[in-house]
């Protein structure tokens, strides 16, 4: 709440982002949206402990980010959010299922078989659990990402331009799977785009301009965000 993030000091300074409050309500997918520059980015990785506020508060539940030690962040960060990001941060040399395990290994932890069933179920990938990344298409790759983000039951999934590196076809594969993931499996999910056609599958769009929450949207359809993104870049 009332998140201020400033970069460089005195005269040098910029706010990326300037007295900003927003909810993210359970089992609710929501896109952030705004032009270039607007501080979209820098939200969400306030949001995700991987930037710290200059001032105001990020929660996740009742757990407040801010006087975090980086070891409890580091803990935070594994066990309650989950990360889909552009490029798809995959491991070359591990097969699919040992990517989507990957986390909770680290952690020292085993996936609870019926939920990694259901997951691969929910995702299609069944038949790839053995192969590479590069024996898998870019849209399997994501799919692949998204497995592993939700696979620890995280309370949040954030996705920073998920579908940016995708064709049309695999864009709204991923698109699907995170709309299902909400629907089916009752995931939170938060993304940051610049397609209206990705946000459209949100129930709920958020837009930023120079740092500040100008508007929101609920039940956006592609043409309807477009819309409003137009009249965003023409203020």
């Amino acid at each position: 709440m009332n998140v201020t993030k400033s970069y460089g000091s005195a005269e040098t300074s910029v706010r990326a982002l300037d007295d900003v409050s927003v909810d993210f309500h359970s089992g609710q997918f929501t896109a952030i949206m705004g032009p270039s520059g607007s501080g979209k980015s820098t939200l969400m990785h306030c949001l995700a402990g991987l930037d710290t506020v200059t001032s105001g508060s990020v929660w996740i539940g009742d757990t407040s980010l801010s006087g975090l030690s980086d070891k409890k962040m580091t803990q935070l960060r594994r066990e309650r959010i989950g990360f889909v990001f552009q490029s798809f941060n995959l491991v070359p040399t591990l097969t699919a299922k040992e990517n989507i395990t990957l986390p909770l290994d680290i952690a020292g932890r085993k996936p609870d078989p019926e939920w990694f069933d259901q997951v691969i179920s929910t995702l299609g990938l069944g038949d790839r659990l053995s192969h590479r990344p590069s024996e898998l298409s870019g849209g399997q790759q994501q799919r692949v990402a998204c497995a592993r983000a939700l696979l620890s039951r995280p309370a949040i999934v954030f996705g920073d331009e998920p579908t940016g590196n995708l064709d049309s076809h695999s864009s709204g594969e991923v698109l699907g799977i995170l709309r299902n993931s909400v629907d089916q499996l009752r995931q939170t999910v938060v993304i940051v785009t610049h397609d209206p056609r990705a946000a459209s599958y949100a129930d709920r769009v958020v837009f930023l301009a120079d740092g500040r929450i100008v508007d929101e949207m609920t039940n956006p359809t592609a043409d309807s965000v477009l819309d409003h993104m137009k009249s965003l870049e023409t203020l």
